[in-house]
């Protein structure tokens, strides 16, 4: 298999994880405001537990996570197209395999990405 088989097969992984999880997730939160929104107590001071409100938010910021991703996945996907896929765009050095195998959209190499 071709570099770029590999590299868009990865990527059509990652695409349909995230998609997953945020199709999960969007139901988990459309779930959890339901919950919330027929309930008459103040959530916020139950000592019973974690809220209905950190919930949602925890929720949330995974969603934001996903729609990151796609994103991600996305600007990888055109680096394929460009030809510029594996390469980093801080410093313009190879991308390991290993790191484009584990982050398949990832843009940096690994010390470009522990860089500030």
């Amino acid at each position: 298999m071709k570099p770029v088989d590999v590299a868009s097969a990865l990527l059509d992984r990652a695409a349909a994880d995230a998609e997953s999880l945020l199709r999960g997730l969007t139901a988990d939160i459309s779930s959890l405001t339901d919950a919330r929104r027929d309930a008459n107590s103040d959530d916020e001071h139950d000592p019973e537990g974690t809220t209905l409100a950190w919930e949602r938010s925890q929720a949330d910021s995974l969603r934001l996570d996903a729609v990151a991703r796609l994103a991600a996945v996305a600007a990888a996907r055109a680096r394929v197209a460009e030809g510029t896929y594996g390469t980093c765009i801080r410093c313009g050095g190879p991308i390991a395999p290993g790191r484009l195998e584990a982050r398949p959209w990832t843009d940096r190499c690994v010390a470009c990405a522990d860089a500030p």
